[in-house]
């Protein structure tokens, strides 16, 4: 009996030190490819058009709306003449900071309205936020497991469990959570992998899910100047837009789920 215990112990202790092992290789494959990153982001400000010291101190990832007007006035004199420029370089920033899930994205989508047109500014926001998740994700995947696991358990299985629930319509439980405030957006770009959710439903989910609240951002970026606060971007008017499009995604899992009780 004696004997049982100590080899269970064992066993035990075997798993909790390749646990720490994983863990911690885990962490440094992260570090280095936030790293690398990290130069690649230092690379494009360098390539950035010459600024004189005034502008360049505002040439910094905005997080709070003095920041964001400073750099909208900055950016707004280069667009027209280095165009691609300054939209690669701000694209490039939001896809950095939606693969690290670092808070920020707001601002920029605020930004992208106040710079460029309706459908242009929609268009960028949608396409770096899936494109900057789908990397958080496939990271995840990769090297986020144990940490996640580690960190995060108790969310993981509140996630889990809406997953499990609706296995049949992931598409628009993930419009659903992009477009209501249930989990953080950067919760559900580290923990889908981990729950099973597939590529390609997160990437489409996240895709069209992200457009009803970045229309509301982009609204906002047309008066930023004007702007105290971000608190104005979320009026009763804009919550129950976001109300409406949330009901919109859950409808088709309420009559898929009513037709598959009916057939049962």
């Amino acid at each position: 009996m004696i004997k049982e215990t100590d080899t269970k112990s064992s066993t035990d202790d075997e798993i909790t030190s390749i646990d720490k092992i994983e863990t911690k290789k885990s962490l440094l494959i992260l570090f280095l490819v936030f790293l690398c990153s990290l130069l690649a982001m230092i690379y494009i400000y360098m390539s950035f058009p010459e600024l004189n010291e005034t502008e360049r101190k505002y040439i910094k990832i905005p997080f709070d709306i003095d920041s964001a007007k400073m750099l909208a006035k900055i950016l707004d004199q280069y667009k027209d003449l280095y165009y691609f420029q300054v939209m690669g370089g701000i694209v490039v920033t939001y896809i950095f900071l939606q693969t690290f899930a670092i808070p920020g994205s707001l601002f920029l989508s605020i930004l992208l309205g106040f710079l460029y047109k309706f459908p242009i500014a929609l268009s960028l926001i949608c396409f770096s936020s899936a494109f900057g998740a789908s990397l958080c994700y496939l990271l995840a995947s990769v090297v986020g497991r144990p940490l996640i696991l580690h960190y995060f358990s108790s969310r993981t299985t509140t996630l889990t469990n809406y997953v499990n629930k609706h296995r049949d319509s992931l598409f628009n439980l993930m419009l659903f959570l992009r477009i209501t405030p249930i989990l953080p957006n950067w919760l559900i770009n580290l923990c889908a992998p981990v729950v099973g959710v597939p590529l390609y439903p997160f990437v489409l989910g996240t895709f069209f899910g992200v457009a009803p609240p970045s229309v509301l951002a982009i609204q906002a970026g047309k008066t930023l100047q004007t702007m105290t606060t971000t608190s104005g971007t979320f009026s009763w008017t804009n919550v129950a837009i976001l109300s409406a499009s949330a009901v919109l995604a859950v409808i088709p899992i309420f009559f898929k789920n009513k037709v598959k009780n009916k057939l049962e």
